[in-house]
């Protein structure tokens, strides 16, 4: 179960790795107004390649992304880390899954950007971050420089609805592992934003395929950088190589040691080949 519950972007392996951000040269955060939220960001950098960086299920800048906005070029990327709507800092609104929780997701990431003046910029999801960028890639094409998602999945199986239940009882969880979600959320209201994130990305196990958004795959046209690491306890392996043979030209590169929150764990390995794939 512990091994499990590091899965989906959260708990300890987060906190172990964060970094404080103010102490980065040339780093702004505040909110804007979008799509009717004020909508958290924090950006560092001053580069002409700007990056958006995609959390995972109740993630945010504080618990997803450290070393990515502290270690990222800054002369040659300007990189902007933000919190959906309803996660981290961009509440109110409470957060809520209707079927459609992607899709919106994707616009807020989209339209914030827009509103900090990037016309075109490129996408780093992590897990359901990820999802997002698949879909905002598609439904954008001509605003989306290149991808790189990692952690994600396009459609979602009877194996993932179990890993999913798995760890639906937070109340199951040690302490420790919800320390960083009760200091975000709170100890009563995170229990039940999980519980409603489960059911919400389970909702589409009913659909055909399980499809999350298997047909948008076709439509993404930008370079795509998949990357997985092969010891992810929650994203089974057949997820990364059904993106790579849907998305067209698109990389995949796998981590033998890499587990769900590879980007912080192997901070600087993974920084180098983003770097160097954003870069070509």
């Amino acid at each position: 179960m512990a091994l499990l519950l590091c899965g989906r972007g959260l708990f300890k392996c987060r906190k172990a790795v964060e970094v404080p951000l103010r102490l980065c040269s040339s780093m702004s955060s505040g909110k804007q107004r979008v799509n009717g939220v004020d909508l958290y960001y924090e950006q560092t950098g001053r580069g002409k390649h700007a990056v958006l960086l995609l959390p995972g299920a109740l993630g945010s800048t504080k618990t997803d992304f450290g070393p990515q906005l502290k270690s990222l070029n800054k002369e040659r990327f300007t990189v902007v880390g933000w919190d959906p709507r309803g996660y981290g800092q961009s509440r109110p609104p409470d957060r809520d899954f209707p079927s459609d929780f992607f899709e919106r997701d994707a616009k807020d990431g989209v339209d914030l950007m827009k509103t900090l003046g990037f016309n075109k910029f490129s996408l780093l999801g992590w897990s359901d971050g990820g999802i997002t960028a698949l879909i905002a890639a598609a439904r954008n094409p001509e605003l989306i420089n290149k991808m790189v998602v990692w952690g994600s999945n396009a459609f979602v199986s009877e194996d993932d609805l179990k890993l999913y239940n798995m760890v639906r009882d937070v109340s199951k969880w040690s302490a420790r592992m919800r320390e960083p979600m009760n200091e975000v959320y709170g100890a009563q209201a995170f229990p039940k934003i999980w519980e409603n994130w489960v059911d919400g990305i389970a909702q589409f196990a009913n659909r055909p395929e399980g499809s999350i958004c298997i047909e948008l795959l076709p439509l993404i046209s930008c370079p795509t950088l998949i990357i997985h690491g092969e010891k992810d306890p929650m994203v089974p392996s057949f997820h990364p190589h059904y993106l790579h043979k849907n998305i067209k030209g698109s990389r995949l590169h796998l981590m033998p040691e890499g587990k769900h929150n590879l980007h912080l764990r192997y901070a600087e390995e993974f920084n180098k080949l983003v770097e160097d794939f954003l870069e070509e």
